[in-house]
């Protein structure tokens, strides 16, 4: 059956979209719309044309979406500058008149909704449920906060000395980074946000150029981390960095950020494990599993690797392997004649890895682990999924699953980051912990086990900061709190109450709660 685009639907069409909610922010070239465009850089107050136009591809198909122009360091000082002088008179602007802007933001954003997601759809390859989600997490999260954001400052706490500065990864746009920004400037903050490299940039756009629209003094630069981390990170005029991605990336941020006493929140990668020990459960637990894929596992808070009772590895994978084979991936977008406007697009587990050189690695890293001795229980293919005629399908990777990896290879220590999980047998419990705990630090782990009074006791020495038993756990929204352990975390922890300690003063000098190498705890909320 031949597959098409579905109506409506197609980047052209997106994009147009998208340049006529927003035309403020983009270049146009009248000759040829959408493929030769340029993103202007929101700095100094204004959509600018600056910096050099690199090309952006999406994982869908490989083709060119758009230029991104990539700022140097010394107009990056300069929008840090003019952010620092926004800051001050925004940290001065009555709560009451911050609620209200951001209030304008939220209902420009839901009217705008199926725009921001569809090119999350095409920038990103998420599913069009998936996308959606994005969106609508971050909207209804931010409407709490302007509920809750009176009594959270309640206590006199104050803005920051400078401006936040946003250094995020690709795969949460809105419910990471947007959401992020609009908490920070509802406690009295200047934001400046950084572009993802690699996907994102077009979806960010539209959203900083309502935000502006709005009278919030926000900022958005793109560019290489070698040209702006220095500026981004180090400079006098920043209050607090938050970075969300890589240990490498995240190390280095943490490495620029000792010798200052900046605020900082560095969301770090874990090999999150899902533990399974004296367990019966298992229709229960295969829902858990099948939802777990949703993404192909690009989320930080994904379950890679499963540690599993000797006893119970037949019982295991009599479950796990239907599952596996049973998630559907492909083109996104991609309908059959039968299709009209109206009816649902694709429901579809996953798309795309976010780049053919990230699928690439993520089939080397299976290829390597397989040599070094894991046993490959499954290995799906792309034969059948449903993609366009002649579609390039190089950033798309099929499922697969590993037992015993050898503890050479790298997946043995760290997260995959795609569809790929890892199985490692044990005969106790201290196998169990020391095979959960292999990735020096996570930011959620899950126990299965049919004694929940036992499974709490196991807990306790699990190097994650959340911990499920019989359930996964996730960053979480509105009150609850989010952190990591050990080299998944660096600095304040986040979310309800503590997003905003986060990046507000306490007048009666409390410590911030979090990772900090001299940290003294005091209650958190």
């Amino acid at each position: 059956m031949t597959l098409r685009i579905a109506d409506g639907t197609t980047w052209r069409e997106t994009f147009a979209r998208a340049v006529e909610a927003t035309p403020e922010a983009f270049d146009l070239d009248p000759g040829r719309p959408g493929d030769t465009t340029t993103l202007r850089n929101l700095v100094e107050g204004a959509w600018r044309s600056v910096g050099t136009p690199t090309p952006v591809r999406t994982p869908v198909d490989n083709t060119v979406l758009v230029n991104l122009s990539r700022l140097d360091a010394e107009t990056a000082r300069a929008a840090v500058a003019f952010s620092a002088a926004e800051h001050r008179d925004w940290a001065g602007t009555p709560l009451a008149d911050r609620k209200a802007r951001v209030v304008d933001v939220l209902d420009e954003l839901t009217r705008h909704r199926e725009l921001l997601a569809l090119l999350l759809v095409w920038e990103i390859g998420k599913p069009w449920r998936l996308a959606c989600a994005d969106v609508d997490r971050a909207l209804d999260g931010v409407r709490w906060y302007v509920e809750e954001i009176d009594r959270m400052l309640a206590d006199g706490r104050e803005p920051l000395p400078g401006p936040v500065s946003n250094i995020a990864s690709w795969n949460y746009p809105m419910s990471v980074l947007i959401h992020a920004e609009l908490v920070q400037l509802l406690a009295g903050n200047a934001v400046i946000a950084k572009t993802p490299s690699q996907g994102g940039a077009v979806c960010l756009t539209v959203a900083h150029a309502l935000m502006r629209r709005a009278g919030l003094p926000a900022t958005l630069v793109s560019g290489g981390g070698e040209e702006l981390s220095e500026v981004l990170v180090r400079a006098p005029e920043i209050g607090a960095v938050a970075f969300v991605g890589g240990r490498s990336n995240g190390g280095k941020v943490a490495a620029a950020l000792l010798d200052s006493d900046k605020r900082h929140f560095i969301e770090q990668e874990g090999l999150n494990a899902w533990g399974i020990w004296e367990f019966s459960q298992w229709d229960s637990l295969a829902t858990h599993l099948k939802k777990g894929f949703e993404y192909g596992k690009q989320r930080c808070t994904a379950y890679p690797r499963f540690v599993v009772q000797r006893d119970l590895v037949d019982q295991f994978l009599d479950m796990y392997l239907p599952v596996v084979r049973s998630v559907r991936f492909g083109h996104p977008l991609a309908v059959d004649d039968t299709w009209t406007e109206g009816d649902p697009l694709p429901e579809l587990d996953f798309g795309p890895l976010i780049s053919a050189a990230k699928a690439d690695e993520l089939r080397r890293k299976v290829d390597e682990a397989v040599r070094g001795g894991a046993v490959p229980l499954h290995r799906g293919r792309l034969d059948g999924a449903p993609f366009l005629d002649g579609q390039d399908t190089s950033a798309y990777v099929a499922p697969s699953v590993l037992l015993a990896p050898p503890g050479r290879s790298r997946l043995m220590h760290a997260e995959p980051f795609g569809p790929v999980d890892t199985i490692v047998v044990v005969d106790t419990q201290d196998e169990l912990l020391a095979a959960m705990n292999a990735s020096n630090g996570a930011l959620v782990a899950s126990l299965a086990c049919d004694d929940e009074d036992e499974a709490a006791k196991l807990a306790v020495d699990l190097q994650a900061f959340k911990v499920g038993i019989n359930r996964p756990r996730s960053r979480g929204d509105r009150d609850e709190p989010f952190g990591g352990r050990g080299a998944s975390w660096k600095g304040a922890f986040v979310g309800g109450d503590l997003l905003v300690h986060a990046v507000t003063v306490d007048p009666s000098g409390h410590r911030l709660y979090g990772n900090f190498p001299d940290y003294s705890s005091y209650p958190a909320t």
